[in-house]
């Protein structure tokens, strides 16, 4: 058993030099890998080991095969879609969730991961400024905290369809209101939901990208008149491409009038509102019934950990509690049981890494990153609007920006950034038209870093305005 011990102590101590290495050295690697598609799969044999091999061998492989294939989403010069970062005490909590392994169902089979989820979410839900007595769950990702919310929202129409299901009876069309900004997973929902496509009715914006109430008021009016019933609304605190906040008061007063369920989805923007100045964030969140924050987005968690906080938690175990006999084990009264609160059954234990992070660097730690990530962005849409050739697309009053040159292809643009490896860039469309979108969230992002990506941008800009010429 020592020999054992001291081995798997060794094979630890390598990973933790490496994960430190790592760390250190960002400038060693590509942001974005110059591999094929194909090209991990040809490293790798066709069939796995008969024998086992040794560790020092796998991290061999490792290093040799998937680190140089690997898109680094922790790097400081990782700029695409909503940059993300693990802080090293996260990486520490997961591997101890790894090492006792439980299965948080039930209350008995993880009381510690049971009630230290419900402490997490309520220290995050007090940072947030949300009102006392909303509830919080951990799920993986907002695509699964948002089809529970709308799943939740078909519930509480009181339609028997939990029982009934929705075929082969007369059911009427329920509709789901979003915006062209709204994330795609509350359209994926409807569909595994039975709402369908066709009743996700999107609603214009105004000029700044947000949900027009009058807008909204008017579709309902028309919906309800054909014989249609408002389901759910989703409004966005902080959408995907533009990170434009919608009127959720002006909706939930819609929304009441209707008695359909109002759903914010703030999966990248909600945490912004832990910094006082950014509370405004979710302004009216009283009013709507379910909120998404996604903790490993810009709270320097790693994946996955996203958290649906309820006005009314039993909304949700209305929809999906069901106890199968071969899972009790007890009778404790007044416990939470996790498994009672979605489709999944077992959980990882995803509260110890937040735990981890809201300890190791306070709220004002996350506070000081969160303010440090917006000052640079709006540092750098500073840059862009001085430069000539250059223009910001839309508002940005968080940590992503959207731009573009006027003076050269665009789409080639991101190409030839990205191709450097030096940066990692993504893009949207604003109205039609191609735009360059810049994020900061990464824990170790520096001014450096962000100056870096303007050098680089401008750089291959004036290689490719030379190349027209």
């Amino acid at each position: 058993m020592e020999r054992v011990a001291t081995t798997f102590r060794d094979d630890l101590e390598r990973v933790g030099r490496w994960i430190d290495e790592y760390f250190a050295y960002p400038e060693r690697f590509r942001v974005l890998p110059a591999v094929r598609p194909g090209e991990v799969i040809a490293a790798l044999p066709e069939s796995a080991p008969e024998a086992g091999e040794s560790f020092d061998r796998i991290m061999d492989d490792f290093e040799r095969i998937v680190v140089p294939a690997t898109t680094h989403w922790n790097h400081p010069r990782f700029f695409a879609y909503f940059a993300t970062s693990a802080a090293p005490a996260a990486i520490a909590a997961e591997a101890l969730a790894a090492t006792i392994d439980v299965k948080a169902m039930l209350w008995r089979t993880s009381p510690a991961a049971t009630e230290l989820e419900q402490v997490t979410m309520r220290w995050l839900a007090q940072l947030m400024g949300l009102p006392d007595g909303w509830t919080g769950i951990i799920y993986d990702t907002a695509s699964v905290a948002g089809f529970t919310a709308m799943a939740a929202a078909r519930e509480a129409l009181d339609l028997g369809i939990r029982e009934r299901g929705m075929s082969g009876r007369d059911v009427p069309a329920l509709r789901i209101y979003i915006t062209d900004q709204t994330h795609s997973h509350i359209e994926k929902a409807a569909i595994a939901l039975g709402v369908g496509q066709a009743n996700v009715v999107r609603v214009p914006c105004d000029a700044e990208f947000r949900m027009r109430p009058d807008a909204l008021a008017s579709r309902i009016r028309s919906d309800v008149a054909a014989g249609m019933r408002p389901m759910a609304i989703v409004a966005t605190a902080g959408t995907t491409s533009t990170t434009s906040t919608d009127p959720v008061r002006e909706i939930a007063r819609i929304a009441r009038e209707h008695r359909a369920w109002l759903h914010v989805d703030a999966a990248y923007a909600g945490v912004a509102a832990i910094v006082p100045e950014f509370r405004w964030l979710l302004d009216g969140i009283e009013c709507a019934d379910s909120l998404a924050v996604n903790p490993h987005k810009w709270m320097f968690v790693p994946m996955d950990c996203s958290a649906l906080y309820l006005k009314d938690e039993a909304s949700v175990r209305r929809a999906f509690r069901l106890t199968p006999e071969f899972i009790l084990t007890g009778g404790e009264n007044d416990v939470v049981n996790y498994m009672e609160y979605g489709i999944q059954l077992g959980r990882r234990f995803r509260a110890l890494k937040l735990w981890f992070v809201l300890r190791s660097l306070g709220a004002e730690g996350i506070r000081a990153k969160l303010r440090q990530h917006i000052a640079l962005a709006q540092e750098f849409a500073s840059w862009v609007r001085g430069e000539p050739g250059w223009e910001v697309l839309a508002p940005h009053p968080l940590s992503a920006v959207c731009f573009r040159s006027t003076s050269v292809d665009n789409e080639r643009l991101m190409e030839a950034v990205n191709d450097t490896g030096e940066i990692f860039i993504s893009h949207t469309k604003i109205d039609g038209v191609y735009a360059l979108r810049l994020a900061i969230g990464n824990l170790r992002t520096q001014r450096e870093d962000v100056e870096a990506a303007w050098s680089v941008l401008r750089r291959e800009a004036a290689k490719l305005e030379h190349a027209v010429v």
